[in-house]
């Protein structure tokens, strides 16, 4: 059984894997090309976000709210990420 302290170690070594792939990709195509602060941010979003669910995961008892919050934690992930990566809305954080 997934304890709360092996359920985090797995969410963050989980991260380690996503930021490993644009890495690999980097060795193999130009078309890929993150540089230090990318990995950075992208580190502080996916943490970020993995902290917000392991907080919600330990503080709310229903599983219709965990699952309710959980989305919406991811939903804003993928929008910030969106935004990040291709400027959905224009904000002066989008990329070019």
């Amino acid at each position: 059984m997934i304890t709360q302290k092996n359920r985090f170690s797995y969410m963050v070594l989980g991260i380690a894997c996503l930021l490993l792939i644009p890495f690999a990709a980097m060795q193999f195509s130009t078309e890929v090309n993150w540089s230090l602060f990318d990995f950075m941010v992208m580190g502080a979003l996916l943490f970020g976000t993995v902290l917000l669910i392991e907080l919600v995961l330990r503080t709310v008892k229903t599983k219709k709210n965990r699952i309710a919050l959980c989305i919406v934690l991811l939903l804003a992930f993928l929008f910030i990420w969106a935004e990040l990566a291709v400027g959905i809305i224009g904000s002066p954080f989008a990329g070019s």
